[in-house]
């Protein structure tokens, strides 16, 4: 399953490391890709929604579903 979801105050590469490896760290998420030009990232595997958020926010970024 993929979802995909809205991430604000990415600003650069770096920035979408960070988003995707706070994501790899869920537990049932296999790929995690980001795009701060877009604003979103796109999430594949089972994890719940609100943990998604959960983790970008942990790591400092605002999302959205």
């Amino acid at each position: 399953m993929t979802t995909t979801i809205t991430v604000e105050g990415m600003s650069c590469e770096h920035c979408e490391q960070t988003v995707e490896e706070a994501l790899h760290d869920v537990d049932g998420i296999t790929n995690a890709t980001a795009n701060h030009e877009a604003k979103e990232v796109s999430i594949d595997g089972d994890a719940d929604t609100s943990e998604l958020v959960q983790a970008v926010e942990n790591a400092g970024y605002t999302a959205n579903v």
